[in-house]
């Protein structure tokens, strides 16, 4: 069964119906989606199962062999990522939990996609920085702390090919971005981002209403 919509328009009918319709996930992630809700609350932070299917159509219609994955959690959108890519492909996931992501190197190996994922447990400004090879990668997938999503975007302009494209996570922040009693750090620091990222002239733009709000950008 899939999760209730992250999406605070759909329905729970509706989400059901856009799940089965698109790519529905198969038994290795339905697996790791009842692992992560074992977690606890915090497994909201896991994508929603529509998002990991564009994940990995996206990744596909790029022809991406090089991609960066800054937030990881218990590995699901890697997993989508990951099975996109041709076999000498490369996804790089930065994340700073040790315990949530011994849950995604678990699925990546049962999903058959370990061989194509390295993990960098740090801070992922520091990992994002020590990266050299600019222009070299194809697709950056950014759902981390938002006060750092400022530096994670730059970072990722900085390494990507021209044409290659940032995935940005969260940016409609279940409406609060457009609530105006809502001013929490967290919720400021997407308002600030969103903004930035509308007046960018590097970059290609659209935000689209899935899941808690996706941006897709192309660098120019």
């Amino acid at each position: 069964m899939a999760d209730a919509p992250k999406s605070h328009f759909l329905s729970p009918e509706v989400h059901a119906y856009l799940v089965a319709h698109g790519t529905p996930p198969d038994d290795v992630l339905l697996a790791l989606q009842e692992d992560t809700r074992a977690i606890g609350p915090i497994a909201m932070m896991q994508i929603a199962p529509e998002q990991g299917a564009l994940l990995t159509v996206l990744t596909r219609l790029l022809g991406a062999k090089r991609v960066i994955e800054v937030g990881t959690f218990t590995g699901y959108s890697a997993i989508c990522f990951a099975r996109a890519l041709p076999e000498d492909g490369e996804l790089l996931c930065c994340d700073l939990s040790e315990e949530w992501t011994a849950l995604a190197r678990k699925y990546w190996k049962k999903a058959g996609v370990a061989d194509r994922i390295e993990l960098r447990l740090a801070p992922a400004a520091e990992t994002l920085a020590s990266l050299t090879d600019d222009g070299t990668w194809d697709l950056v997938f950014i759902d981390a702390d938002k006060g750092g999503y400022a530096t994670y975007y730059e970072e990722a302009l900085r390494l990507l090919k021209p044409g290659g494209a940032i995935l940005v996570d969260n940016v409609l922040w279940s409406g609060r971005v457009v609530d105006p009693e809502a001013t929490d750090e967290q919720t400021e620091a997407i308002r600030a981002f969103n903004t930035m990222v509308a007046a960018d002239e590097r970059v290609d733009r659209a935000m689209i209403p899935l899941s808690d709000g996706l941006t897709i950008l192309r660098k120019r």
